[in-house]
């Protein structure tokens, strides 16, 4: 019998149940992480498709862009669910914000670089991927088949892999330009669709005139990072309600109210509880932003009550404001911007894109603004693409998720945030119906388990998926046989 080089024989090792997770972003990369660490159940084979050279990154943390930097103090963020500040002891340990002045703010938070969360998500899974717990294969899935009671993942090298349970775990498709744009201004040097790309912002000139679709925290990134380029040129940043990304509290708040109790059944009454604990709170001394925290603390039970057409009118008419009281920008961020708006430099306006037009690579654009009958004309240099995640191409984003939905072992979620899943995390197609070993990690699953996209929940979700796969693959563990007499 030949042995492994971690001493395991290769006929032990073709037993052992294989966990494929698509995507080693923070969802994917937590959940390996959990998986590994649990100490119940059979041994695993754990597989991780991801293309990047390291876990835990994705595309929220695979930045070099200095003026990128995580938008919650590096003391609630941590892989470890019981341990919050252990982030922050990975950062004073490994001495990881050494050369970055700016990281520490005056009130003792600490808002490191982006990439500094992902070195911390990719150094906690090495010792896994050492020891052969974790397999990281530098590929993205092309493919993913039944094969009787497993599933084939063929990735885009020609590999198959066979897989007893998958987690997709990927993210959700980037930016979508308004109808139109898209097609007008591709090719144009200086058109950035997705901003998030490493070099993208290259492209703009230092004196360029700006525009800026989107108000969202990418957006802000945007513009801080122009400004740490150097940038000068006028900036107008344009969106629907013209809603800018709100800062944090001024002074530590806990978090304030109680959304459970006497819960709320429909959209407009979950509104008027919200709005009047936050005048409460006011009339104390403090901010929204306590009350903001106790809404995100307690939104996976709020969402869960909540009919479903309840939770559509929140996706459709709350959901922008909830975005920019919820995900606060770090105060790096939120100085540029302010800078930005007193220098003249910076505009935030309401309203869409009612026509364009490109004169020598010069874009015109006639916005249409709110509460304005008449458009207004203007002439910029540069266009990024700011809007957030293009929640509607979920499905064709990928090919093994187009195809997984052709053949009915998905579907997207009633809410269109993502993918329709069980409160198991467990997929659901609209031919299939639920299929137990075909799970969804991460934000995707945000349409049944509502706050799913800051970190904390992200984490926790993590967790619970590789339970769920644990405590599943236990139950399927035969007892041993007794030793006869």
């Amino acid at each position: 019998m030949t042995l492994s080089a971690a001493g395991e024989s290769t006929a032990s090792k073709a037993n052992r149940p294989v966990i494929a997770i698509i995507g080693g972003g923070v969802s994917g990369a937590a959940t390996a992480f959990h998986l590994a660490q649990a100490d119940r159940g059979p041994a695993l084979e754990i597989i991780v498709f991801e293309p990047r050279d390291g876990l835990g990154r994705g595309l929220a943390y695979d930045t070099a862009e200095p003026a990128h930097r995580i938008n919650v103090p590096a003391a609630r963020m941590s892989l470890l669910t019981d341990e919050p500040d252990h982030f922050l002891r990975w950062i004073d340990a490994h001495s990881a914000t050494a050369g970055d002045a700016d990281a520490l703010r005056p009130d003792g938070n600490l808002f490191p670089r982006r990439n500094v969360f992902g070195n911390y998500i990719n150094a906690m899974l090495q010792p896994f991927i050492a020891d052969g717990a974790v397999r990281h294969r530098r590929a993205a899935v092309a493919h993913l088949l039944r094969d009787g009671r497993r599933w084939c993942l063929v990735d885009e090298d020609g590999g198959e892999t066979l897989a007893d349970i998958v987690i997709i775990a990927t993210s959700h498709p980037p930016p979508v330009a308004p109808d139109g744009l898209q097609a007008l201004l591709k090719g144009h040097p200086r058109f950035v669709p997705d901003p998030t790309k490493a070099g993208a912002l290259d492209a703009v000139r230092s004196s360029d005139r700006v525009l800026v679709i989107g108000n969202g925290l990418t957006s802000a990134d945007v513009i801080a990072s122009l400004a740490l380029k150097g940038h000068t040129g006028a900036i107008t940043a344009i969106s629907r309600r013209g809603l800018r990304s709100r800062g944090h509290a001024p002074f530590p708040q806990d978090p304030t109210g109680d959304f459970l109790t006497d819960p709320a059944f429909t959209a407009r009454a979950l509104l008027k509880n919200v709005r009047n604990t936050i005048r409460e709170a006011m009339a104390t001394g403090l901010t929204w932003h306590g009350v903001i925290d106790q809404v995100r603390a307690q939104g996976q039970a709020i969402w869960q009550i909540l009919p479903i057409a309840e939770r559509r009118r929140i996706v459709r008419h709350l959901r922008p404001y909830w975005d920019v009281h919820r995900f606060r920008v770090a105060p790096q961020v939120e100085a540029a911007l302010d800078e930005a708006i007193a220098e003249g430099r910076l505009e935030i306006l309401a309203g869409s894109i009612a026509d364009a037009s490109v004169e020598n690579e010069t874009v015109r654009c006639a916005l249409r603004l709110r509460r304005y009958r008449e458009t207004v004309e203007r002439t910029y240099d540069a266009v990024v693409v700011t809007t957030g995640p293009g929640h509607g191409g979920i499905l064709a984003s990928q090919p093994f998720l187009a195809e997984l939905a052709e053949s009915g072992y998905l579907e997207l979620d009633p809410t269109g945030l993502g993918l329709a899943c069980t409160r198991n995390s467990e997929a659901i197609g609209h031919a299939v119906g639920v299929t137990p070993s075909l799970l969804i990690a991460g934000p995707l699953a945000r349409g049944t388990f509502g706050e799913l996209m800051g970190l904390p929940q992200v984490t926790e979700h993590a967790a619970f998926v590789a339970s769920v796969v644990a405590e599943r693959l236990q139950a399927t563990v035969p007892e041993p046989a007794e030793n006869p007499r």
